[in-house]
């Protein structure tokens, strides 16, 4: 039997509408630090005088902050094992797009929302579309973001 053809007929590891969901906040310090660490020297990540004197008035922190929080939630969420399926997960694509500033101490929420799934028999694995963004509560989005993933069942 052919195992492309088993593993189609098999449900699939994800699902059109399936979402998920996750709360961050970041300190003036997790911003200066994540600058530092990542080699971001723009002064509106931790200089609070240079911050004031620019367009937002405050530190911000950076987009790959921001971006790398979202891709996180992804691949924690999408190759769980929580339902007793084991999966293996690649991130293959994001586009981000930056709204509006994330600043410190705010609740930032991230959400990802599968817009598409389908079957690559040459990739072996489930190809899906997700649609992202983070905002402050009741707020508009500060980051929109899309991304492509591959999920297939883990081979022990």
């Amino acid at each position: 039997m052919d195992t492309a053809l088993v593993e189609i007929e098999s449900p699939p590891l994800v699902r059109v509408g399936e979402t998920c969901e996750r709360i961050v906040r970041f300190t003036r310090e997790d911003i200066a630090t994540f600058a530092r660490v990542t080699g971001d020297t723009n002064p509106l990540h931790y200089d609070v005088q240079a911050a004031q004197r620019a367009r937002h008035g405050e530190i911000i922190a950076s987009g790959q902050q921001t971006t790398a929080m979202m891709i996180g939630l992804a691949a924690s969420h999408f190759s769980r094992s929580d339902d007793g399926q084991e999966r293996e997960l690649l991130c293959l694509n994001f586009n981000f797009s930056f709204k509006a500033p994330v600043f410190a101490e705010q609740d930032l929420v991230l959400h990802w929302h599968v817009a598409s799934v389908e079957w690559n028999a040459t990739l072996g694995g489930w190809l899906f579309h997700v649609d992202g963004r983070a905002m402050v509560r009741h707020a508009h989005p500060c980051v929109i973001g899309r991304g492509t993933l591959l999920v297939k069942t883990s081979q022990d």
